[in-house]
């Protein structure tokens, strides 16, 4: 039986005072499901409200993983994205959701997105995050009442990233929000790749990251022989 991914992606395409446009990150999500389709497995896409998502930095359609998820399977899967409310995610063995921006504007505090996270996580299957991504993360409780970051190694995009970045336009520094909910944070040299992994859970600190995400994502799903 082939493992089964769920992609959880963002709907937003606005963020900040300034209405910077915003979407999911191509590599973000390209990278890692050309891990996935590699490995064979059944990939399928949600988002918080059932319409399809927007696409972010298309100007590096040129990288192959990324031009054959908008020509191939990939983009057009993403389009036909269900509402995430309408999923049994207790079928998928791995969430994966990508960065780029736009999950910071409406997944900080989805009440249906922190319970689909925390049942995955609690009942063993393999939560994975990238970039802003991992704001999908906080605010997640745990059934005993803990955050799930608390005590976790977490990568994630980082306070010196941000400043450089999209600092004026993000609701607050992810870095430090992880840090305050207790995250053993892990912060390699700004736009380098660095993923981690803490048990089931995977994370990865930006673009550079996404494809060792992915790996680690498949590594772990391999292991259990699903």
């Amino acid at each position: 039986m082939k493992p089964k991914v769920l992609i959880i992606a963002s709907n937003a395409n606005t963020l900040g005072p300034l209405k910077r446009r915003v979407g999911v990150f191509l590599p973000e999500v390209a990278h890692p499901y050309a891990e996935f389709e590699k490995a064979g497995f059944e990939i399928d896409f949600a988002t918080l409200t059932g319409e399809s998502p927007y696409l972010d930095a298309l100007n590096l359609a040129d990288d192959p993983d990324n031009l054959k998820f908008l020509t191939g399977k990939g983009w057009a899967s993403m389009h036909d994205a269900v509402k995430l409310s309408d999923v049994d995610v207790s079928t998928y063995d791995a969430v994966f959701v990508p960065g780029g921006l736009a999950p910071m504007a409406d997944m900080p505090q989805n009440s249906e997105l922190k319970k689909v996270i925390a049942d995955t996580y609690e009942r063993g299957a393999v939560v994975g995050a990238v970039c802003h991504g991992p704001v999908s993360l906080l605010n997640v409780k745990l059934s005993d009442g803990s955050y799930l970051v608390n005590g976790k190694n977490i990568a994630s995009f980082t306070t010196e990233e941000e400043a450089n970045y999209a600092k004026p336009d993000v609701p607050f520094d992810l870095q430090t929000e992880l840090t305050r909910q207790g995250a053993i944070f892990h912060a390699a040299a700004a736009w380098s790749a660095n993923s981690i992994t803490d048990g089931t859970l995977v994370t990865g600190q930006n673009p550079a990251s996404a494809k060792g995400v992915g790996e680690k994502i498949v590594a772990i799903l391999s292991a259990k022989k699903v």
